[in-house]
Formats: structure tokens, C-alpha cells, sequence
């Protein structure tokens, strides 16, 4: 007998905009949730880890599209037990209507629909077999009249197992996973320590970049930030103390943001020092850079506590939201320059370099 689902979400109020009242499955990745879920929230409200990889929210933007340690956000069914047998129930008692209750988005949820299903246990947390899962459910849909199409689905149903945790529900965005194509060796312009394209996109989520918002590196280097602030739509300004790396950010810049139609925003690069920035008071939305690693700076002879303490005194100047990364916390710093510690994250690169995240505001 079907009965009230004890794991399910309480009722969410309706909203505004785009913004839908319902409650949402978010698939992370990496190993670090707690980070995932911090950049998650750029796109979604209400997002809360319930399981390792595993997260929900009360409401999803399209700009789940551009989050990098989200791969999936899906219109949640039900969350149950980690077992076929407890996904196969929940979704027997789920409400798919054929006659219309069941729509979304134009689409008629029952006959006029094609779907597939798919299974994982994330990490490898609960050794389910996600073929016999995926053979399961499919039955089910089957026995309510869908037609199975498993290369060209109209809808996609997910379930997904974590610990003692399945989450089911339909696939409603995926993340856009072009990351392999800007990697720091393959850019134009190529310099040694160049940030990851993943990370660049999720500090400069962190950091509040969408269309219509301004974002500065004023530390920019070889522009890997600035890349992944435009391809969300940001306007992206970048500083630099050495000619070169203006020279070759504009470079990367214009190769990875000028032909992508996501690029909505402008782009230019600039010779400065980040401790005394040409951009007035309260003019940009966020700032993010990451700082040089060792003790000492090689920018203008200044010893590197001072350095960033100077470009966080700017970057409160210019903007309300700011993120700084670097090979130790600069949360201290920040904060004796005006600044509130949001979050703190620490990143592993490998043996020898963690990277600490602070996000401000």
C-alpha cells in the first residue's frame, strides 16, 4: 500500500521568475560536498546535503547549466531507502498521471512520452546493481504505458543511490561538462600554475558571476578566471602587474570568449597593481583572484602579507562580494580589512599544496 513518503519534502511555497515550487535532486561531484553544495547554491535555493554526492533544493535557475560541481539537478519523486526494491515502491506510488496531472513544460508525462532510465551508486556507496535498478523501474513506467527509448528519451528518470539514500526523479538540467576543452596547456597563451577550469568556474559562481554582473581579477595572470566569469555571462575584467600576462590573458580572452554566443558580456585586461586598482568606489559586483604562493612577491618588491592585504582593501573599495584563494587562509587578513568571512573551504592539489578558499562579503 502506498502511503505518504516520511522522506519527502515539505510543501514549497510558489515564487516568481523562472523559479519552480518544487523540490529538486542535485547530483555533485568531486569528493568535497560541502563545497559543491556552497557553489550550488549560486543557482539553486534552499540546497542541503543529504547524502555524500547527494543534495536537495527547494528551487533550481538555469544557471545550473554553468555550476561545475553540479552535474545534474532533477525534479524530485521521492527519496527512499538505498534498494531496488524500496526505489522500485516509491515509484509505484509516485503520481504520473497519463491524463495531464503529469505534465510539464508541454510535455504529457504518460502515452505521448518516451523515456529511459538511469541508475548509479554514487562512489560506490551501497553496491547496488543499477542494471537490475534501471530494469526495475523501467517496468514500472512500462506497465503505466510508456514507450522506453534508451538512446533518444524524451525524459530521462534518474535514481540515484548513496548510502542509505535513493533519491528518484526526472532530469530536468544538465551541467554543460566543456571543461577538457580550456585546459591551462591547451590555451593560446600558456604559463606553469594556471588554475583548473573547473575551479575557476566554481569561485567565480562562488562569487556571484551571471549575466549582467561585473567581475575583476586584479591578479588575473594568464585569465582562466576571466574565461569561465564570461562563458556564465559575466563582464569580466582582469589586472596585471606584468605585461606579459595582460598581454596573454587578452590572448585566451579573446579565443575562448569572442566566438562563444555565452560570452554576453564584455571583456578587457588592464596593466595594475592590485593594491591600488583605476576602478571607482562600488563599481563592480565581485572580485576574485588568486593570490601568489611562498612568502614573498615578486610584484613591485612588496613581501606578500602585504600584497594581498592591499588588494583585499581594494577589492572592498570596488565591490560588496569578493573570493580570495591561496596556498594558506587569508581569512584573517580579509577580515581586518572590513572584511565577513562567508566560507572557508580547503582544497587538496596534491602532497605538497592545499588550496585555501575564503569566500567575503
Amino acid at each position: 500500500m502506498c502511503g505518504t513518503n516520511p522522506r519527502e519534502g515539505d510543501e514549497i511555497p510558489k515564487t516568481g521568475g523562472r523559479l519552480r515550487a518544487v523540490v529538486y535532486a542535485l547530483e555533485l561531484a568531486g569528493e568535497d560536498d560541502r563545497f559543491a553544495a556552497a557553489e550550488a547554491a549560486s543557482a539553486a535555493a534552499g540546497v542541503e546535503v543529504v547524502a555524500p554526492g547527494l543534495a536537495t533544493a527547494s528551487t533550481i535557475t538555469d544557471r545550473v547549466r554553468n555550476l561545475a560541481y553540479t552535474h545534474r539537478a532533477s525534479e524530485l519523486l521521492g527519496r527512499t531507502d538505498a534498494s531496488v526494491e524500496s526505489a522500485r515502491a516509491l515509484l509505484d506510488c509516485a503520481e504520473i498521471d497519463r491524463d495531464g496531472d503529469g505534465r510539464r513544460d508541454g510535455v504529457d508525462a504518460g502515452a505521448a512520452t518516451t523515456v529511459a532510465v538511469r541508475a548509479r551508486d554514487v562512489r560506490n556507496l551501497t553496491g547496488v546493481d543499477t542494471q537490475r535498478a534501471e530494469r526495475a523501474l523501467g517496468q514500472v513506467l512500462v506497465d503505466r504505458g510508456f514507450a522506453v527509448d534508451l538512446d533518444d528519451p524524451d525524459r530521462e528518470l534518474r535514481a540515484i543511490f548513496s548510502e542509505d539514500t535513493c533519491i528518484v526523479g526526472w532530469l530536468e538540467s544538465e551541467s554543460v561538462r566543456d571543461y577538457g576543452t580550456r585546459k591551462p596547456t591547451d590555451r593560446p597563451f600558456f604559463q606553469p600554475g594556471g588554475m583548473d577550469p573547473m575551479l575557476a568556474r566554481a569561485l567565480v559562481n562562488l562569487a556571484g558571476a551571471r549575466p549582467g554582473a561585473t567581475l575583476l581579477d586584479p591578479m588575473c595572470g594568464t585569465g582562466g578566471v576571466l574565461v569561465e566569469a564570461g562563458l556564465v555571462g559575466a563582464t569580466a575584467y582582469g589586472a596585471d602587474a606584468q605585461r606579459k600576462m595582460v598581454r596573454g590573458a587578452s590572448e585566451n580572452l579573446a579565443a575562448y570568449l569572442d566566438p562563444d554566443p555565452r560570452a554576453t558580456g564584455e571583456w578587457a585586461t588592464v596593466q595594475g597593481d592590485a593594491t591600488h586598482l583605476p576602478v571607482p568606489d562600488d563599481s563592480l559586483d565581485a572580485v576574485v583572484f588568486d593570490a601568489p604562493y611562498g612568502r614573498q612577491s615578486k610584484i613591485a618588491n612588496l613581501d606578500l602579507d602585504d600584497l594581498v592585504a592591499g588588494a583585499l582593501s581594494e577589492a572592498r573599495r570596488v565591490a560588496s562580494r569578493a573570493v580570495v584563494v591561496g596556498d594558506r587562509s587569508w581569512a584573517e587578513t580579509a577580515r581586518e580589512r572590513g572584511w565577513t568571512v562567508e566560507n572557508e573551504f580547503e582544497r587538496r592539489v596534491h602532497r605538497s599544496l592545499d588550496r585555501h578558499v575564503v569566500v567575503l562579503g
